[in-house]
Protein backbone atom coordinates (compact mmCIF):
# COMPACT_ATOMS: atom_id res chain seq x y z
CA UNK A 1 0.00 0.00 0.00
CA UNK A 2 1.03 3.33 -0.83
CA UNK A 3 0.47 4.84 2.35
CA UNK A 4 -0.07 3.13 5.99
CA UNK A 5 -2.03 5.43 7.85
CA UNK A 6 -5.05 7.69 6.00
CA UNK A 7 -7.34 10.52 7.17
CA UNK A 8 -10.42 10.19 4.95
CA UNK A 9 -12.48 13.09 5.14
CA UNK A 10 -15.72 12.77 4.11
CA UNK A 11 -18.69 15.57 3.77
CA UNK A 12 -21.99 15.20 5.30
CA UNK A 13 -23.62 15.82 1.53
CA UNK A 14 -21.66 12.62 0.54
CA UNK A 15 -23.92 10.61 3.02
CA UNK A 16 -27.54 11.85 1.72
CA UNK A 17 -26.77 10.17 -1.55
CA UNK A 18 -29.49 10.68 -4.04
CA UNK A 19 -31.86 12.36 -1.24
CA UNK A 20 -32.25 15.80 -0.21
CA UNK A 21 -31.74 15.60 3.54
CA UNK A 22 -30.60 12.82 6.21
CA UNK A 23 -28.54 9.50 5.73
CA UNK A 24 -29.05 7.36 2.70
CA UNK A 25 -28.38 3.30 4.12
CA UNK A 26 -27.37 2.17 0.70
CA UNK A 27 -24.40 5.13 -0.15
CA UNK A 28 -23.29 4.48 3.71
CA UNK A 29 -23.30 1.10 2.89
CA UNK A 30 -21.25 1.31 -0.27
CA UNK A 31 -18.64 3.68 1.64
CA UNK A 32 -18.50 1.12 4.73
CA UNK A 33 -17.36 -1.81 1.79
CA UNK A 34 -15.10 0.88 0.18
CA UNK A 35 -13.34 1.40 3.65
CA UNK A 36 -13.35 -2.67 4.71
CA UNK A 37 -11.60 -3.27 1.84
CA UNK A 38 -8.58 -1.15 2.57
CA UNK A 39 -8.69 -2.14 6.53
CA UNK A 40 -8.50 -5.86 5.11
CA UNK A 41 -5.22 -4.29 3.37
CA UNK A 42 -3.79 -3.43 6.39
CA UNK A 43 -4.35 0.26 5.96
CA UNK A 44 -4.79 2.11 9.36
CA UNK A 45 -7.60 4.46 9.10
CA UNK A 46 -9.14 7.75 10.73
CA UNK A 47 -12.57 9.06 9.68
CA UNK A 48 -13.71 12.70 9.87
CA UNK A 49 -17.38 12.93 8.33
CA UNK A 50 -19.28 17.09 7.94
CA UNK A 51 -23.00 17.81 9.20
CA UNK A 52 -23.99 19.11 6.13
CA UNK A 53 -26.76 16.50 5.40
CA UNK A 54 -28.34 17.41 9.10
CA UNK A 55 -27.67 20.63 9.56
CA UNK A 56 -25.48 23.45 8.38
CA UNK A 57 -24.44 26.08 10.71
CA UNK A 58 -23.21 28.71 8.42
CA UNK A 59 -27.11 28.85 6.58
CA UNK A 60 -28.90 28.72 10.15
CA UNK A 61 -26.28 32.06 11.03
CA UNK A 62 -27.62 33.65 7.83
CA UNK A 63 -30.96 33.19 9.08
CA UNK A 64 -30.39 34.92 12.70
CA UNK A 65 -29.19 31.93 14.52
CA UNK A 66 -26.51 32.66 17.25
CA UNK A 67 -23.11 31.37 15.27
CA UNK A 68 -21.61 29.70 18.46
CA UNK A 69 -24.93 27.75 19.26
CA UNK A 70 -25.12 27.37 14.93
CA UNK A 71 -21.56 25.81 15.17
CA UNK A 72 -22.45 23.65 17.88
CA UNK A 73 -25.49 21.97 16.39
CA UNK A 74 -23.36 21.47 13.47
CA UNK A 75 -20.96 19.54 15.56
CA UNK A 76 -23.41 17.47 16.94
CA UNK A 77 -24.95 16.53 13.73
CA UNK A 78 -21.14 14.91 12.95
CA UNK A 79 -21.97 12.46 15.86
CA UNK A 80 -24.80 11.44 13.96
CA UNK A 81 -23.28 10.90 11.02
CA UNK A 82 -20.28 9.08 13.22
CA UNK A 83 -22.64 6.67 14.85
CA UNK A 84 -24.51 5.83 11.74
CA UNK A 85 -21.23 5.11 9.83
CA UNK A 86 -19.84 3.22 13.17
CA UNK A 87 -23.23 0.86 13.10
CA UNK A 88 -22.59 0.43 8.82
CA UNK A 89 -18.92 -0.67 9.64
CA UNK A 90 -19.72 -2.97 12.27
CA UNK A 91 -22.19 -4.60 10.56
CA UNK A 92 -19.16 -5.42 8.28
CA UNK A 93 -17.53 -7.10 11.47
CA UNK A 94 -15.11 -4.15 11.29
CA UNK A 95 -14.19 -2.90 14.97
CA UNK A 96 -14.05 0.80 15.42
CA UNK A 97 -14.34 3.52 18.22
CA UNK A 98 -15.59 6.83 17.97
CA UNK A 99 -14.18 9.76 19.58
CA UNK A 100 -15.91 13.57 20.50
CA UNK A 101 -14.12 16.69 20.69
CA UNK A 102 -17.15 16.91 22.94
CA UNK A 103 -18.16 14.78 25.87
CA UNK A 104 -20.76 12.47 25.32
CA UNK A 105 -19.61 9.58 27.37
CA UNK A 106 -23.00 7.31 26.89
CA UNK A 107 -22.49 6.97 23.01
CA UNK A 108 -18.64 7.54 22.31
CA UNK A 109 -15.18 8.43 23.83
CA UNK A 110 -13.77 11.47 24.52
CA UNK A 111 -11.11 12.21 22.13
CA UNK A 112 -7.55 11.77 23.49
CA UNK A 113 -4.46 11.62 20.96
CA UNK A 114 -2.52 8.73 22.49
CA UNK A 115 -6.05 6.32 22.89
CA UNK A 116 -6.63 7.19 19.22
CA UNK A 117 -2.89 6.26 17.87
CA UNK A 118 -3.66 2.69 20.35
CA UNK A 119 -6.96 2.52 18.27
CA UNK A 120 -5.18 2.38 14.98
CA UNK A 121 -2.39 0.34 16.36
CA UNK A 122 -4.78 -2.33 17.08
CA UNK A 123 -6.32 -2.48 13.62
CA UNK A 124 -9.79 -0.17 14.80
CA UNK A 125 -11.54 2.34 12.61
CA UNK A 126 -11.65 5.43 14.31
CA UNK A 127 -14.23 8.04 13.29
CA UNK A 128 -13.80 11.95 14.95
CA UNK A 129 -17.41 13.48 15.84
CA UNK A 130 -17.57 17.00 16.88
CA UNK A 131 -15.29 18.72 15.16
CA UNK A 132 -12.43 20.23 16.67
CA UNK A 133 -15.21 20.91 19.43
CA UNK A 134 -14.70 24.38 19.18
CA UNK A 135 -17.19 27.02 17.41
CA UNK A 136 -15.97 28.61 14.35
CA UNK A 137 -13.95 26.17 12.95
CA UNK A 138 -15.24 23.55 9.72
CA UNK A 139 -14.67 20.06 9.90
CA UNK A 140 -11.79 20.60 7.39
CA UNK A 141 -9.58 22.36 9.83
CA UNK A 142 -10.79 19.48 12.35
CA UNK A 143 -9.58 16.60 9.90
CA UNK A 144 -6.14 18.53 9.14
CA UNK A 145 -5.93 18.87 12.57
CA UNK A 146 -6.41 15.23 13.81
CA UNK A 147 -4.32 14.24 10.91
CA UNK A 148 -1.64 15.83 12.08
CA UNK A 149 -2.07 14.76 15.73
CA UNK A 150 -2.23 10.81 14.72
CA UNK A 151 0.42 11.17 11.83
CA UNK A 152 -1.46 10.13 9.48
CA UNK A 153 0.69 10.23 6.08
CA UNK A 154 -1.96 11.75 3.56
CA UNK A 155 -5.45 13.49 3.79
CA UNK A 156 -7.98 11.65 1.38
CA UNK A 157 -11.04 13.96 0.81
CA UNK A 158 -13.33 12.11 -0.81
CA UNK A 159 -15.75 14.36 -3.15
CA UNK A 160 -17.86 13.62 -5.74
CA UNK A 161 -15.76 15.35 -8.56
CA UNK A 162 -12.79 13.44 -9.41
CA UNK A 163 -9.89 15.71 -8.63
CA UNK A 164 -8.95 19.51 -8.76
CA UNK A 165 -10.05 21.51 -11.73
CA UNK A 166 -8.57 24.89 -13.46
CA UNK A 167 -12.19 26.29 -12.79
CA UNK A 168 -15.73 24.16 -12.38
CA UNK A 169 -15.48 21.43 -14.57
CA UNK A 170 -19.66 21.30 -14.24
CA UNK A 171 -19.92 24.46 -15.47
CA UNK A 172 -16.72 24.65 -18.02
CA UNK A 173 -16.00 21.12 -20.04
CA UNK A 174 -12.70 23.00 -21.26
CA UNK A 175 -11.64 23.01 -17.30
CA UNK A 176 -7.86 21.56 -16.98
CA UNK A 177 -7.57 18.47 -14.57
CA UNK A 178 -4.54 18.69 -12.47
CA UNK A 179 -2.96 15.14 -11.59
CA UNK A 180 -0.33 17.22 -8.95
CA UNK A 181 -0.39 20.90 -7.63
CA UNK A 182 1.60 22.54 -5.10
CA UNK A 183 -0.16 24.08 -2.36
CA UNK A 184 1.26 27.50 -3.55
CA UNK A 185 -0.26 27.20 -6.76
CA UNK A 186 -3.62 26.24 -5.00
CA UNK A 187 -3.24 29.50 -3.18
CA UNK A 188 -1.95 31.64 -6.37
CA UNK A 189 -5.02 29.92 -8.87
CA UNK A 190 -7.31 30.60 -6.23
CA UNK A 191 -8.55 27.12 -6.29
CA UNK A 192 -11.26 25.99 -4.39
CA UNK A 193 -9.45 22.91 -2.00
CA UNK A 194 -10.54 23.56 1.44
CA UNK A 195 -11.42 26.15 3.95
CA UNK A 196 -7.58 28.82 4.52
CA UNK A 197 -7.80 27.80 7.85
CA UNK A 198 -7.57 24.08 6.87
CA UNK A 199 -5.44 24.29 3.56
CA UNK A 200 -2.69 26.70 5.56
CA UNK A 201 -2.40 24.21 8.21
CA UNK A 202 -1.96 21.06 5.96
CA UNK A 203 0.95 23.36 4.47
CA UNK A 204 2.58 24.10 7.49
CA UNK A 205 2.75 20.76 8.13
CA UNK A 206 3.72 19.24 5.09
CA UNK A 207 0.66 17.16 5.33
CA UNK A 208 -0.58 16.58 1.20
CA UNK A 209 -3.83 16.26 0.24
CA UNK A 210 -5.55 13.90 -2.44
CA UNK A 211 -8.85 15.22 -3.77
CA UNK A 212 -10.33 11.78 -5.37
CA UNK A 213 -14.30 10.78 -6.13
CA UNK A 214 -15.57 8.57 -3.73
CA UNK A 215 -18.36 7.73 -5.36
CA UNK A 216 -16.64 6.00 -8.01
CA UNK A 217 -16.11 2.41 -6.91
CA UNK A 218 -12.97 0.85 -6.43
CA UNK A 219 -11.53 4.47 -5.99
CA UNK A 220 -9.95 4.55 -2.57
CA UNK A 221 -8.22 1.27 -2.87
CA UNK A 222 -6.65 2.72 -6.23
CA UNK A 223 -5.33 5.82 -4.10
CA UNK A 224 -4.38 3.44 -1.64
CA UNK A 225 -2.27 1.64 -4.11
CA UNK A 226 -1.27 4.54 -5.46
CA UNK A 227 -2.78 4.85 -9.06
CA UNK A 228 -3.66 8.01 -10.77
CA UNK A 229 -6.82 8.94 -9.23
CA UNK A 230 -7.80 12.16 -8.27
CA UNK A 231 -5.59 15.13 -7.66
CA UNK A 232 -2.42 14.98 -5.05
CA UNK A 233 -2.05 18.40 -3.37
CA UNK A 234 1.54 19.10 -2.06
CA UNK A 235 5.22 20.91 -1.11
CA UNK A 236 6.71 19.49 -4.26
Amino acid sequence: MHYKRILLKLSGEALMGSRQYGIDPVRLADYSKEIKEIVDKGVEVAIVIGGGNIFRGVAATSQGLDRVQADYMGMLATVINGLALQSALEDLDLKTRLLTAIKMEQIAEPYIKRRAVRHLEKGRVVIFGAGTGNPYFTTDTAAVLRAIEISADVILKGTRVDGIYSSDPEKNKDAIKFDNITFKDVLSKKLNVMDMTAFTLSEENNLPIMIFDMNKKGNLLKVLKGQKIGTLVNKI
